[in-house]
C-alpha cells in the first residue's frame, strides 16, 4: 500500500484527474456500447391506436413487467420482437385495443334501475355506431372508420315515417373498388332497421365522396359491375378456348358488351274465336188474335181475355212471335312480360393469334404466318362461345400477327439448405449493421483516443537510481538521443564541440528540474564515492 500510494503521490493531482476522468469515460462508453447491444430488438405491437387504448394497453404491458417504447404522439406502441405474438394474444383476451369506439360494452356496467329511457336510446344508438365503425374497420384497405346514424322516431299522428339515415368516414389504404364501396353501404343499411343502401354517403378522409345518399348513383353501379362480371367471364373462355388451339400465351382477347339497363313491361290480351262455349240461353214466345167489333166499343171488348158471347164471330187475326237468345264465352288470354335491365344490345370481339414458330435447316425459329382457313375456324370458335347473334349486330374479328418478343426473364433460385436458413428480414440486417457500426466505433474509441491517453499518463519519466559513471553516462545518453533545442542566447559558443557541450548541459539541467529528487540521489552517490 505504501508503494502505491507513493506512486500516486508522484503522479501528481493534475494526472490523477485525468486518469480518472479517462477512466470515467471509458466506463461511460462501453456501458453504452453493452446497453444498447443487449437491448431487445423492438418491434411494432399496433399501430393508429387512440388515447384510450394506447392507455390501457401502457397500463397492461407495466403490469407485466415488459419493456415498451412510444412513437408518434403515443399512436404506435413499439416491444421486444419475441414477444410481439403472445402480447397481441393476451391483449385480444381482455379486448384490446377497442379500437377507440364504444360497443355493446356499454350495457356492462350500466345501472338498467336508474337510467331513463333517454339515456338508454343514446347508449344504444352510440353502441351500434360503435359497432358498425369495428366491422368496417375489418376491411382490409380501411384504417379508420367513424359512422353516424340518425334514426328518427315518427311523429305523433303521422302518416308518413321518416327514413333513417347515415354517413361514414374513412381512412383508407389506396382506393376503394366500386363493390367495396357497395358492399359498406349494404352492410351498415342490414344492420340497421328501416335504413335503405340508398340512404348511406361514404366520405373519405381527403373530403371526397365516395357515395352519395341520394341514391342515383346505385343503379349505375350495379349495371356496371354485371357489365364489367360479364365481359370478364366471355373473355376468360374465349381466351382459354382459343389458347388451347395456338397455345398457352399466344392469343390475346378484348371483349366489349353494350348492355340496356331500361326496365321493360309489356301486357297483350289474346282472344280465341274459334273457342266458344255456351253460356245461357234465353227463349221467348208472343202470340196474339184481333176480332170484328163492328165497330162497338164496351168493357167487355177492351179487358183482356175478354170472354166472347155465344155465337159471337171468330177472330178475324192471329199473330205469334218466338224469339230465342244464346250467350257464348270466347277464351280470353292476359299476358304481362317484364323484362328486367341488363340485357345484351351488341358484343364486339377482337380475337390476336400469333403465328407458327418452326425451325429452318439451320436450327433458327422462323416465323410463319397461320392460314385462313385457321383463321376462320378460330373465328367460329369465338362466335359459338360468346352466343354469336348477327340480327343484334355482334362482331368477331381474328387477327393474326407477329407478337413483340419479351425480354428473357432469368429465373431466380432460391437458396436451399444452409444458404436457405441464413436467409434475413430487413430487420435483422439492420440490426447486423448496428452491431456492427458499435464494434467500429468502440475500437476506434479504444486505440485512438484511450490507448494514448493512457500511455502518456502511466509513462514513468523518473530515472532509475544509477551510481558513478553510469549514471553520468546514461544521462549523456538520454541527452544525446533527444531532438536538439535552440542553444540559449547568454551562451556564446564559439565552435562545434562547445555548441555540444552547452546542449548537453541544457538537457542534464531539464531532466533536474523535472525529477529532482532523484537527482539529489545520483549527487548524493557522487558525494559519497569521492569520499571513499
Amino acid at each position: 500500500m505504501q508503494s502505491l500510494l507513493s506512486f500516486l503521490k508522484g503522479l501528481g493531482a493534475s494526472r490523477l484527474m485525468a486518469m480518472f476522468a479517462v477512466t470515467a469515460a471509458l466506463i461511460s462508453f462501453f456501458a453504452f456500447v453493452i446497453i444498447r447491444v443487449t437491448t431487445p430488438q423492438m418491434t411494432t405491437l399496433f399501430t393508429d391506436l387512440s388515447l384510450e387504448d394506447s392507455s390501457a394497453i401502457i397500463k397492461d404491458l407495466e403490469r407485466q413487467a415488459i419493456p415498451y417504447e412510444m412513437r408518434s404522439d403515443g399512436t404506435v406502441i413499439m416491444v421486444p420482437k419475441d414477444k410481439v405474438t403472445r402480447l397481441r394474444m393476451k391483449l385480444a383476451e381482455g379486448g384490446l385495443p377497442k379500437g377507440g369506439g364504444v360497443g355493446y360494452e356499454i350495457f356492462d356496467k350500466s345501472d338498467a334501475l336508474g337510467t331513463t329511457s333517454f339515456v338508454q336510446n343514446i347508449n344504444h344508438l352510440r353502441a351500434l355506431e360503435g359497432e358498425l365503425a369495428r366491422t368496417i374497420r375489418a376491411i382490409d384497405q380501411i384504417q379508420a372508420a367513424r359512422v353516424h346514424l340518425v334514426l328518427p322516431e315518427r311523429p305523433l299522428f303521422a302518416r308518413e315515417t321518416p327514413e333513417p339515415s347515415a354517413s361514414i368516414v374513412v381512412r383508407v389504404r389506396g382506393t376503394l373498388e366500386p363493390q367495396q364501396i357497395r358492399a359498406i353501404r349494404h352492410l351498415v343499411a342490414s344492420a340497421v332497421s328501416g335504413l335503405k343502401p340508398q340512404r348511406v354517403s361514404i366520405v373519405d378522409e381527403a373530403g371526397q365522396l365516395l357515395a352519395d345518399g341520394e341514391g342515383t348513383d346505385n343503379e349505375n353501379i350495379i349495371g356496371d359491375e354485371r357489365r364489367t362480371a360479364f365481359e370478364k367471364r366471355m373473355r376468360n373462355e374465349v381466351e382459354a378456348i382459343v389458347s388451347s388451339v395456338v397455345g398457352a400465351g399466344r392469343a390475346r382477347v378484348q371483349l366489349s358488351a353494350d348492355f340496356d339497363y331500361n326496365k321493360i313491361t309489356q301486357t297483350s290480351d289474346k282472344f280465341d274465336p274459334e273457342g266458344r262455349v255456351l253460356r245461357s240461353t234465353q227463349t221467348r214466345e208472343e202470340s196474339s188474335s184481333t176480332v170484328d167489333n163492328n165497330g162497338q166499343v164496351t168493357v167487355n171488348n177492351e179487358l183482356p181475355g175478354n170472354q166472347r158471347p155465344d155465337g159471337a164471330s171468330n177472330p178475324k187475326d192471329q199473330s205469334k212471335k218466338s224469339e230465342e237468345t244464346n250467350n257464348y264465352e270466347i277464351s280470353h288470354t292476359t299476358k304481362t312480360e317484364v323484362t328486367e335491365a341488363g340485357r345484351v344490345n351488341r358484343i364486339s370481339v377482337a380475337v390476336l393469334v400469333d403465328g407458327i414458330y418452326t425451325k429452318n435447316a439451320k436450327g433458327e425459329m422462323v416465323y410463319q404466318e397461320r392460314s385462313k382457313d385457321q383463321l376462320e375456324r378460330i373465328a367460329t370458335l369465338v362466335r359459338s362461345a360468346i352466343g354469336f347473334d348477327q340480327k343484334r349486330g355482334d362482331q368477331v374479328e381474328v387477327v393474326n400477327l407477329k407478337f413483340a418478343e419479351a425480354p428473357a426473364v432469368v429465373p431466380i433460385n432460391e437458396p436451399t439448405g444452409l444458404l436457405g436458413m441464413l436467409q434475413f428480414t430487413k430487420d435483422d440486417v439492420v440490426y447486423f449493421i448496428e452491431l456492427a457500426m458499435m464494434m467500429l466505433l468502440s475500437l476506434v474509441v479504444l486505440f485512438v483516443v484511450i490507448r494514448p491517453l493512457v500511455r502518456r499518463i502511466l509513462a514513468s519519466e523518473v530515472i532509475p537510481a544509477l551510481t558513478g559513471d553510469d549514471a553520468a553516462l546514461a544521462l549523456s545518453e538520454q541527452a544525446s538521443q533527444v531532438p536538439v533545442p535552440t542553444v540559449p542566447s547568454m551562451i556564446d559558443v564559439a565552435q562545434v564541440q562547445g555548441q555540444v557541450h552547452a546542449q548537453t548541459v541544457h538537457r542534464v539541467g531539464e531532466l533536474a528540474e523535472r525529477n529532482p529528487g532523484e537527482t539529489a540521489n545520483i549527487v548524493r552517490q557522487w558525494l559519497t564515492e569521492q569520499a571513499a
